[in-house]
């Protein structure tokens, strides 16, 4: 299997990063994307990577959707999470019928494919470096981050570690997990976080900085936290970003020190906004927020859990979307009047 090419379906910040490294290091990987000019750029004169992590220039096969052949074992998919359902309709006969796809994208997109192809063919996998796809075949990449990978039964096989050693690669520091859903839960309760700091133009760590704007990224990882302990899963963290800081019962004081910990995890990355506020801002396109921050308060409302923050966040993201608010502080701060009035 070592010398059958990896499919990475999407090869935009997460997908592209992955192509470079993997296509640096000799490893046969086709780069698909949707946009012609990135695909024309990356094959003719490469994908190049800025930032102050590496920088160089790597020629990819990339390709449009329509013109991949054949069946792959090894499928990364890398599409934001509005797309997955398309894309796997799209891939689905290129996987062979031993084949996976690893989802390498933000949410609880695993759970999408392994419906559309079935939990044996689906592996999961953590993401959290800091990458933006500046132009066609342009990322910046701001900072390293954490990476692991999981089977979504928990169990661990031939095929996981050989992942795991691929995506060593890229990240040396990458991890094996039997709990995969603790991981991608622990990222769903800092991205409800980030989509929160899209709302005004503020950066990342200017946002978690200001003690005023604490009582909404506590109240909504709170909110995240329990959805994700109804369902039995018990989220887990990376770097010093622990998700227990926002269990019940959980001192205030430890939420506060694990959003101090973004400050300073932010504050050190080239990466100064998330993908979202550049959805909003600079594409002026719809962002996951369906997908990520709606679909957990939609599987709270399956428990009988109340999620108002993550419920206003998904209003006011429309809003912004749709042109009935700006980017701002006022947006922002109506979120934090509904947390500060909602009983912990």
């Amino acid at each position: 299997m070592s010398d059958e090419p990896i499919l990475i379906w999407g090869s935009g910040a997460i997908g592209g990063t992955l192509a470079a490294w993997w296509a640096r290091a000799g490893i046969p990987a086709i780069a698909v994307d949707v946009q012609p000019d990135h695909v024309g750029a990356c094959r003719m004169k490469g994908m190049t990577i800025e930032g102050p992590v590496d920088q160089f220039t790597q020629k990819l096969d990339a390709r449009m959707p329509e013109e991949v052949t054949g069946t792959f074992r090894r499928v990364v998919l890398a599409v934001k999470a509005q797309a997955t359902e398309a894309a796997v309709e799209q891939l689905a006969k290129h996987v062979a019928p031993d084949g996976f796809v690893l989802s390498a994208q933000n949410g609880l997109n695993e759970a999408v494919i392994a419906r559309m192809l079935g939990p044996e063919r689906t592996m999961g996998c953590f993401v959290n470096y800091s990458g933006d796809l500046m132009g066609p075949g342009r990322i910046m990449l701001g900072s390293r981050g954490s990476v692991v990978v999981g089977e979504i039964d928990g169990s661990i096989r031939e095929r996981t570690r050989a992942m795991h050693a691929l995506l060593q690669v890229f990240e040396p520091d990458a991890k094996l997990t039997d709990n995969i859903w603790g991981q991608l839960w622990g990222k769903i309760a800092y991205s409800a976080m980030l989509f929160a700091t899209s709302l005004n133009h503020d950066s990342m760590a200017d946002n978690f900085a200001d003690p005023a704007r604490f009582p909404a990224f506590h109240r909504l990882s709170q909110e995240v936290m329990a959805v994700a302990m109804a369902r039995g899963v018990k989220p887990l963290g990376f770097g010093g970003f622990d998700p227990a800081a926002f269990a019940p019962g959980a001192e205030e004081a430890v939420a506060r020190a694990a959003i101090a910990w973004l400050v300073e995890f932010n504050r050190a990355s080239a990466k100064t906004h998330s993908g979202v506020y550049r959805d909003l801002a600079v594409h002026k396109r719809r962002t996951a927020v369906d997908y990520q921050v709606a679909a957990v308060a939609g599987l709270g409302r399956e428990a009988g859990i109340e999620t108002p923050a993550l419920r206003k966040l998904v209003e006011l993201v429309h809003d912004i979307e749709d042109g009935r608010r700006p980017q701002s502080r006022e947006t922002l701060q109506a979120l934090i009047e509904v947390c500060e009035t909602v009983p912990a």
